[in-house]
Formats: structure tokens, sequence, C-alpha cells
């Protein structure tokens, strides 16, 4: 278990044209977790997105590479902390529901936990073409299992 007064948490936020949202998620995420440190990656947007990060409190990183993945990395590169959040920039994750996934972590019961956000997305928040692009992947997987099951 990790000592509550010296342990260290970390929010960290990929983002890529996120503008409309990104300052509601780092308002929501400083009121969970007040003595949090918010990382905003930013991946070449073309919007505000920074500077509202900024402006909101963050910490923003920009990451020239192109593509999540070497945002991850410059996360896990730039970070250091007891516990680290990975949320997206679009608002489809409930900042209150942090507390139960970071517990478990910070007790050392667990090395990582996982959210969902797909079941308590709202419409609002969960823009369609991401539900859409969602569906199309699990339809990918069910198709690549089964023919992988009729090569037997």
């Amino acid at each position: 278990m990790i000592d509550e007064k010296t342990r260290t948490v970390a929010v960290a936020i990929p983002c890529y044209n996120e503008a409309i949202t990104v300052g509601k998620v780092v308002n929501d995420f400083l009121a969970q977790l007040p003595d949090a440190l918010i990382y905003v990656f930013d991946n070449n947007s073309t919007d505000d997105t920074a500077k509202i990060a900024q402006d909101a409190g963050a910490i923003v990183h920009k990451v020239r590479k192109q593509g999540k993945g070497h945002v991850l990395q410059a996360i896990f590169d730039t970070i250091v902390a007891d516990g680290i959040i990975l949320v997206d920039g679009d608002d489809t994750y409930f900042a209150e529901d942090v507390h139960r996934l970071l517990e478990p972590v910070l007790d050392g019961d667990v090395d990582m936990t996982v959210g969902d956000r797909l079941p308590s997305a709202s419409e609002e928040t969960m823009r369609k073409h991401r539900h859409l692009g969602t569906a199309m992947k699990n339809i990918k997987k069910a198709v690549s299992k089964e023919k992988g099951s009729k090569k037997q």
C-alpha cells in the first residue's frame, strides 16, 4: 500500500483537436483529484486545445510525431507517479469514477485497472462516429475469429 501522504497521482490526457471538451475534462478531473497533476499531451492539434487545457490548469506537452502510439510513449516517458490515470480529451469518461479505478492500484492490490466508457457514455459525449468505429472493430474481430475457427 502506498502511503497516502506521499503518493503521487497524475492524469494524462492525449488530445488531438479537442478544444470543445478538453477544458471540461481538465476541470472535472481537478475537481475529483485536486492534488493530482493534470497533463495534456497535444498531438499537433490545429485548434485551441493546448491553450484551453493550459488555461484550465493542465501542464501541456507537445507531441510532434503524429499518432496515439507516439503520445502514449511520451506519456510514459514523461510522467513519474504512483498512479497514472489515462483518459481521452473528448469527455467520454466520467471523472467521478476515477476513485473506484485508482483505489485498488494505490492500495497495492493490482498493477492496473481498466474502465469501459461505452456502457455509460451518452450520445452528447460519445460522438456517433466513435460508436460506429467501435462497432466496426467488434464486427471485424468477430469475423476474424469466425474465419480462424473454420480453418481447422
